[in-house]
Order: C-alpha cells, then sequence, then structure tokens
C-alpha cells in the first residue's frame, strides 16, 4: 500500500489543516467526520506564536483576520456588572488571555474546508468502525462507507478521539481530569461592551459571556466539580443539571440559562488533558487534541494543532514514505512546545475558579498587579512564555 494515501478522522481544525499540507506535499486525502455537516459556532479559539507563521504560510492571515472577534480584552466584573480588574488585548503584544487574533472555532473550521474541499475527499455523517493494521496498510470499515485500505491514518478527532479508542485503548488511559467542567452556547443577547466579561461566584463557579463576530453573545459556564455522572451526549440533563448549579448566581445568569435550551451549539464537557508516552502506533498516528489535549484553559489547543499539522505532514513528506521516521521526527519536534503548552497559566483550576469571595478578591488584585506597566513584561515572560518557542522548520512541497 501507498504511504502517500491518508485518511484523517475529524474536520474541525486539527484534520483540514493537516489536509491542507499533506495536499501540498502531493498525498491523497481524504477526511472522515461524524458530524452531518460543519460545525458551527463554538467559542473563540486563538492563533498565537509560531502558529501565526504556519497561518501566514498558508496564506490565510488576511481571511483569518477579517472573520476575527473583535474584543477589547477580558475584564472580571462582580454581581452588578461593576469591572474589577482587566486585562487589555494589547497589554502582551497579543499574546495574552485574549489574544488579538481571536476566531470561532466554527468559522475558522471553514475557512480551512474551503481550502481543501475542492482536492481532499470529506466524507460528512460518518466514521470509522473498526481498524485493522497490516504490513504494508491500514484496512477500515466505516458506519457508512464502503471498507476501504489506506497507508497512514491520523486521528484528529479531538480528545474523545474514536480512533485512538481502537488503536491504542480506552481514553481513561490518557485523558486526565483537572477537576472542574465547562458549557458553552450561543445566545441571541449583545455583548455591548466589546469584553469577555467574567464573573465569579463562590464555591468555584465562573458566569462569561464574550462577544462573537455575528453581532450576539457566546456564553461560558465553568465550576469545579468532583465527577459527574451525565451521559456526554445527553443535552437535556446537562441543562437542567447546570440551571441548578448557577441558580443562585447573580449578574446576567439568570437570561443566559433562559436562552440555553434554544442554543444551537451548546456544549458540556469536563477539563481535561490528553497525556500519552507516543502520538503513533504503526501506522497510525494522532493529532492535535486527541493526542494532547491541553484544555480550554491554557489557549493554546488551536494553535499547537496549526503547528502539529504543518509538522506532520512536512515529516512525512520529507521521509520519502517512511512513515516510522516520519512519526519520530514529529514527536521530537513537538514535545517540548506540547508541554510548555499544556502548562495552565493563572494557578491552574483554582486561579480560574477561585472557592471563596476572599480567593475571590485576591484573584482580582493580582489580576490589576500582573497588567501594571512595571509588571507586563514579568508577566509576560512567566506566564504566556508558552505561546512560542518553537523554529518552525523549512519543508520543500510538491505544489
Amino acid at each position: 500500500m501507498n504511504d502517500r494515501t491518508v485518511l484523517i478522522s475529524g474536520a474541525g481544525v486539527a484534520g483540514p489543516a493537516l489536509a491542507f499540507w499533506l495536499r501540498r506535499h502531493g498525498f491523497a486525502v481524504t477526511v472522515v467526520e461524524r458530524a452531518a455537516g460543519l460545525r458551527p459556532g463554538g467559542q473563540a479559539v486563538d492563533v498565537r506564536g509560531t502558529a501565526r507563521e504556519v497561518v501566514d504560510r498558508m496564506g490565510l492571515t488576511a481571511r483569518i483576520r477579517a472573520e476575527c472577534v473583535r474584543e477589547q480584552g477580558m475584564a472580571y466584573v462582580d454581581a452588578r456588572g461593576r469591572v474589577r480588574s482587566r486585562m487589555p488585548v494589547h497589554a502582551f503584544d497579543g499574546e495574552g488571555v485574549v489574544a488579538d487574533i481571536e476566531i470561532e472555532r466554527g468559522d475558522l473550521a471553514r475557512l480551512l474546508y474551503e481550502e481543501t474541499r475542492a482536492d481532499v475527499e470529506y466524507l460528512f455523517d460518518d466514521s470509522i468502525e473498526t481498524l485493522t493494521q497490516t504490513g504494508d496498510g491500514v484496512r477500515l470499515t466505516f458506519a457508512r462507507s464502503a471498507p476501504r485500505t489506506v497507508g497512514l491514518v491520523v486521528g484528529a478527532d479531538g480528545s474523545h478521539s474514536r480512533t485512538r479508542a481502537l488503536a491504542f485503548g480506552p481514553e481513561s488511559a490518557y485523558v486526565r481530569p483537572l477537576g472542574a467542567y465547562l458549557a458553552y452556547f450561543t445566545t441571541p443577547y449583545r455583548n455591548e461592551s466589546g469584553w469577555f466579561e467574567m464573573h465569579n461566584a463562590p464555591g468555584g463557579r465562573v458566569v462569561a459571556t464574550r462577544p462573537n463576530r455575528h453581532g450576539r453573545t457566546s456564553a461560558l459556564f465553568s465550576f469545579v466539580s468532583p465527577p459527574i455522572d451525565l451521559d456526554r451526549r445527553d443535552r437535556d440533563a446537562q441543562q437542567r443539571f447546570l440551571a441548578e448549579r448557577f441558580a443562585d448566581v447573580g449578574w446576567r445568569t439568570g437570561e443566559l440559562l433562559a436562552a440555553m435550551p434554544d442554543a444551537p451549539d451548546f456544549y458540556f464537557d469536563r477539563y481535561g488533558q490528553v497525556r500519552m508516552d507516543t502520538w503513533s502506533t504503526g501506522r497510525v498516528a494522532l493529532l492535535g487534541d486527541a493526542a494532547w489535549c491541553p484544555s480550554p484553559l491554557t489557549g493554546q489547543g488551536t494553535s499547537l494543532s496549526l503547528v502539529g499539522a504543518y509538522v506532520l505532514a512536512g515529516e512525512l513528506a520529507a521521509a520519502r514514505g517512511d512513515h516510522v521516521v516520519a512519526y519520530r521526527r514529529y514527536e521530537e519536534t513537538l514535545r517540548a512546545p506540547v508541554a510548555r503548552g499544556q502548562e495552565i497559566p493563572g494557578g491552574g483550576i483554582s486561579g480560574f475558579l477561585p472557592a471563596t469571595r476572599t480567593a475571590i478578591r485576591l484573584r482580582d488584585t493580582a489580576m490589576r498587579a500582573m497588567t501594571s506597566r512595571p509588571l507586563r513584561k514579568l508577566t509576560a515572560r512567566l506566564v504566556f512564555s508558552q505561546a512560542g518557542g518553537l523554529a518552525l522548520p523549512d519543508y520543500a512541497v510538491s505544489a
């Protein structure tokens, strides 16, 4: 089997980004996606550090900037909506908690799809059912499509990766819960301030709103919790749980919860990180959140996916058919940047979700100190330095 035939599972950001570079290097690429189409909406995601150079090389910087979410920065507010502390978007050269390149996840996925759909085969509303490796290929069966054999398979299907489960084993062996949960969804309300506003409540809870590009408001709910026995696909049960958990929280919580049942993009999950000793086994490799999910708390997931896609495709091309060498070089190049990207800034879960009113006040004080001019350079070096750190390799392309 020719190693230049690649099937990618997942049509989010990592999968189409990998497809883009593989096609540049002359590979034949298929992307399979469980959803019936591109997933719209989603929270704003950042393009940071080395990922900015990647999108420059893709020729997509102007298009991404044209579809950016225009945010002033992040602001912590009290129950009356009064600002307690702020971090402007340009406080750390556009690499702070809110970056100067923020785009809705669905918009970025769409741009990548539009760049690849002409010469990449997309199979929507389908998924890999079985995966069998042989000496010269990977035999696949699907929920809908006919079986096929390909040279290589890449799982870019998120932290709950089906590909990882088939090739490496159960999720519990690789996903480390961080002790908290999140939900986000789009509401019809307008965020008039232009800031990513966050309101913390005792008990390790936060409610946040941020503007999106379409004149609406994205809502975020997060809370500290031990494991919850909720079906990951039972939206109604998740929403009932969320409404009960935040019933006594002030600010805009009530109106946001009221909009929740009608949200087209409601998402609920636990915070977790994926930790793996290796990202490949035989002819199967993992990319993005499937391999190293850093959790949304780091702001690094999308950028690491874009960089990882560029490196994996480049190494497969440079190895001229030797996937063993390519996968090894891929891991050697990215291990250190991924480790830095998995560092959670600002005190981790307890910093993001302080448990008491006193802890909330101390966090607000720390934020004001971090963003003060005397401490900005020190904060940038200690807190946000993980955004870069990789000299992007150069790979010759065939087209």
